[in-house]
């Protein structure tokens, strides 16, 4: 039998959230303890759990048809690597940071400065095109002592709220990229495994735009009902029905969950009450 062949981070937050998105997709997956490769039980899937920095050469090899992985690792990687879809998830920024005692004013501060990191294709991509020449010092593990220890003048490191460079005393001074979990598609994937992730694609797209809505009930005067339907961005249009009571009328309608609390606003002041609130498990357009 096909099976379509899935890496995901070995451990840690994107190893999480790519089992959940998994789970959120009704896949359930036979995972023991420290196992290197699962299976799926409802789905023709096998999950491999390899190190993030190894994913792009695997992908690349065939060895594996799809990947869920950092945005910034297929940059420094695997920029040759298609990217199918994007997830939403495990966002975090690129970014160069300086101890916080030294003043800042531009990238230009950098010129021949010494910068520890992890990601050295991507910071000599982003200070060539910035005409800026530094010495880069590549680390595989806690770039942020670099500067304590006399090792660096900087560092250039993943940044997801700030508090590991809050504790080393650094501040983050450029953002160089912003980054995501994506869903990567080897080259090498046959078409039997494509018609996989077809289907697998078709279940993301449900659950991430399920993920962005909110379902809104609401009661409303049918003598303001055209105010109120003027605000609501239906997938389509409003469903409205009459209530028991004589004027009134149930609106049923989903609103992008960015654009939320300015359309409850607004829906209130056009005469709306009794304004429920649903979350959304999954939605097929």
């Amino acid at each position: 039998m096909t099976k379509l062949r899935i890496a995901i981070q070995k451990a840690g937050r994107l190893n999480e959230e790519s089992l959940e998105i998994l789970k959120n997709c009704g896949i359930s997956i036979d995972n023991g303890k420290d196992q290197l490769k699962a299976s799926a039980r409802n789905f023709p899937m096998e999950v491999f759990y390899l190190r993030n920095g190894d994913i792009p050469q695997y992908l690349r090899d065939g060895v594996v048809d799809i990947a869920i992985i950092g945005e910034n690792v297929l940059i420094e990687k695997g920029h040759d690597i298609e990217i199918a879809e994007k997830l939403g998830f495990s966002k975090c920024r690129v970014s160069l940071a300086v101890p916080k005692s030294v003043k800042y004013n531009s990238v230009n501060d950098f010129e021949g400065k010494r910068i520890a990191t992890s990601y050295p294709n991507t910071v000599n991509s982003y200070l060539k095109e910035k005409g800026i020449n530094a010495d880069l010092h590549i680390i595989n593990g806690s770039v942020e002592i670099a500067p304590n220890i006399g090792l660096a003048d900087a560092i250039c490191d993943i940044v997801s709220s700030g508090s590991t460079l809050f504790k080393n005393n650094l501040k983050e001074v450029e953002v160089m990229l912003k980054s995501e979990a994506v869903l990567a598609v080897s080259k090498e994937i046959k078409e039997e495994r494509r018609i996989l992730l077809g289907r697998l694609q078709f279940r993301i797209q449900s659950v991430l735009q399920a993920r962005q809505s909110k379902y809104v009930l609401l009661n409303a005067p049918n003598d303001k009902l055209d105010a109120v339907l003027k605000l609501l961005p239906g997938m389509r249009s409003p469903t409205v029905l009459p209530l028991a009571e004589a004027g009134w009328s149930s609106v049923h309608t989903v609103i992008n969950k960015d654009k939320f609390w300015e359309v409850i606003d607004e829906l209130k002041k056009a005469g709306a009450e009794g304004i429920l609130v649903c979350p959304i498990e999954k939605m097929v357009l």
